[in-house]
């Protein structure tokens, strides 16, 4: 069986890593922190990320940004140090898509390849192994890590063999969410002004054809955005900067979505 190392243990990376481990693969994890290791007793860990690069034909990549999947593809110990020509990283990490493709570059002369596969639905969707996986890269190679990704994801989407074009739909998708945000928030907000109980609107909405997956969050968290703002703004923020960059870049207007995105992230003081 393909031999992963999985590199991230947070709030999402862990139950991914968990799925992959009892689904039966050999895995080697290495963190940080000591104490992201403590639920995987028995599972190989690794001193450095070159040491886990191996012992791995497959390593997963899920840390919070570009500096730190540079750090651990690119250090002195890092993954490219102790990666065997033909063995490929995948990178679940959300971020900018030219990363990726510099990565790409860089690793070839090894005789690696880069693919990138980040994911959406958070941590019970990666327990359930219902995360989507949004792939992009050569095909032939994404199919040969499908099994591997089948264990936490469904569905697992090609979204092309350019690499980064995974990393694209994803920034897509969270650009999209963050507005939604915005106009569930204002719309709650305006219910309560019209006395219209915003608990009782938002079970109205999400039997209507108004639904949204941000409305149902917004609804869970007490009807406003304080709680989801503590936790998910700072990243939320940081994919709708990267889709900014990229549109003004490539010179496409996105003034609706970035609008309302950027309404969200004020509400959330972000």
């Amino acid at each position: 069986m393909t031999r992963v190392g999985f590199i991230g243990l947070g709030s999402q990376g862990a139950p991914i890593a968990r799925r992959i481990v009892d689904a039966g693969y050999p895995v080697t994890l290495w963190a940080r922190r000591a104490v992201s290791l403590e639920p995987f007793a028995g599972v190989p860990a690794a001193a450095a990320p070159e040491e886990l690069a191996a012992a791995s034909d497959l390593v997963s990549i899920c840390v919070t940004d570009d500096s730190d999947v540079e750090d651990v593809v690119c250090s002195e110990r890092g993954v490219l140090a102790g990666l065997r020509p033909g063995a490929v990283i995948a990178i679940h990490s959300t971020v900018h898509p030219a990363t990726c493709r510099r990565l790409a570059a860089k690793a070839a002369s090894f005789q690696v390849t880069v693919i990138d596969a980040p994911v959406s639905g958070g941590a019970p969707a990666a327990a359930a192994g219902r995360l989507l996986v949004m792939a992009g890269g050569p095909s032939d190679v994404v199919e040969r890590c499908r099994p591997v990704f089948e264990t936490f994801g469904d569905p697992v989407l090609h979204l092309g063999a350019e690499v980064g074009s995974g990393q694209m739909a994803k920034l897509l998708n969270n650009v999209l969410f963050t507005a939604n945000l915005a106009t569930a928030a204002s719309v709650l907000a305006l219910g309560r002004s019209l006395d219209v109980d915003p608990a009782r609107l938002a079970e109205v909405i999400e039997h209507g054809s108004g639904n949204s997956f941000a409305l149902e969050r917004i609804a869970s968290a007490g009807g406003t955005l304080d709680r989801i703002g503590a936790h998910a703004g700072p990243l939320l923020r940081k994919d709708v900067r990267l889709m900014a960059d990229l549109a003004e870049a490539a010179q496409v207007p996105a003034a609706t979505v970035m609008a309302a995105a950027n309404a969200a992230l004020a509400l959330m003081d972000c």
